[in-house]
Formats: C-alpha cells, sequence, structure tokens
C-alpha cells in the first residue's frame, strides 16, 4: 500500500483524483492546495507518491517538486496539468516527476499513470 498526497489548488481536480484512484493500492494520507501546504504535509505524512499540479499559488509545482525531491529523492511524483506548455512539463520531468497527464483526464487514465509511477 502506498501512501498518496494529492497537490492542486483545484477543489474540482482534488475531488476527481481522490475518487479516481486505486484504493487497494493506494491510501490518501493529505491534500494540499499550494506548494507550501504540500511541503507542510509532505514533511508529516511522508507519502510515497504525490499528484502535483504546476500552476498554483503561493509555491507553483515545479518549486514545489524540487523541494520534495530534495527531502525525498525516492518519492515518486505525477504531474496532473492543464498546461499545454510542453517545456514546463518537461522541466518538472528534469527535476524528478516521473510521469504526466494533462487535465481533463478520466479516471482509466489517472490509474494508468499512477500504476506506471510504482511498477519497478
Amino acid at each position: 500500500m502506498y501512501k498518496l498526497m494529492v497537490v492542486d489548488d483545484s477543489n474540482i481536480i482534488r475531488n476527481r483524483i481522490k475518487r479516481g484512484y486505486n484504493s487497494m493500492q493506494f491510501e490518501l494520507v493529505a491534500t494540499a492546495t499550494n506548494g507550501v501546504e504540500a511541503l507542510e504535509f509532505f514533511k508529516t505524512h511522508r507519502p510515497q507518491v504525490v499528484t502535483m499540479d504546476l500552476t498554483m499559488p503561493e509555491m507553483d509545482g515545479l518549486e514545489c517538486i524540487k523541494s520534495i525531491m530534495e527531502l525525498d529523492p525516492n518519492v515518486h511524483i505525477l504531474v496532473v496539468s492543464a498546461l499545454s506548455d510542453k517545456a514546463t512539463g518537461i522541466r518538472a520531468l528534469e527535476l524528478g516527476a516521473q510521469g504526466f497527464i494533462c487535465k481533463p483526464f478520466t479516471d482509466e487514465q489517472l490509474v494508468e499513470a499512477l500504476n506506471e509511477l510504482v511498477q519497478d
């Protein structure tokens, strides 16, 4: 069972992910609305898997990914973003994220992306 944290400033997307992930494989331990909150929750809950929005207030996803990777280089980060801007997605992967799905997404796409993330 992997501990999961969902990071997104959109309530709709957070709820979407909460409903869509495979509860047999993941346990939701925290949801954050921005990068600052995400870092605090990460230190407390130490999730192994994080879904990360890129465009958020206070601290954006790129900065948050960088900070989380410094705390735990083994964490699995899935970027969930509406950005059609490929350069930002590529930057997120360079910083340590291992997957990327675009909003809007289906539950199947979410489950598949999360499963791919944790397969060794």
